[in-house]
């Protein structure tokens, strides 16, 4: 599923944030943090290590999640490429508005 698609729930991105405060918890840490059974947050862990969001290694009977750097790297990358075509266009837009300027002070 699409990183961005997951995202789009309140609760994973709760979980998100709790688990970049802490570096590293147990899906039983993170279950005592929300007012829901360990079983939806577990759904909701899955589709975020499914995203490549989250990252889990095992202990012994425990699952412990952190943050992906290889998933969070490429949400990274896809938000700079298109800051860097908006500001582009914000600078395309510039250049004409003070194109305008100068024709208006110049009497065009």
């Amino acid at each position: 599923m699409n990183a961005f698609a997951v995202l789009a729930d309140e609760t994973r991105r709760d979980i998100i944030r709790l688990v970049a405060k802490k570096g590293e918890l147990s899906s039983t840490e993170i279950s005592q943090n929300f007012q829901m059974t360990p079983p939806a947050v577990s759904q909701h862990l899955k589709l975020l290590k499914e995203a490549k969001i989250l990252h889990v290694k095992k202990d012994a009977q425990k699952r412990i999640y952190s943050l992906n750097q290889e998933g969070m790297k490429e949400m990274e990358d896809w938000i700079l490429e298109i800051k860097s075509l908006w500001t582009k266009r914000l600078d395309r837009l510039d250049r004409y508005v003070m194109k305008l300027k100068k024709e208006n002070k110049n009497g065009k």
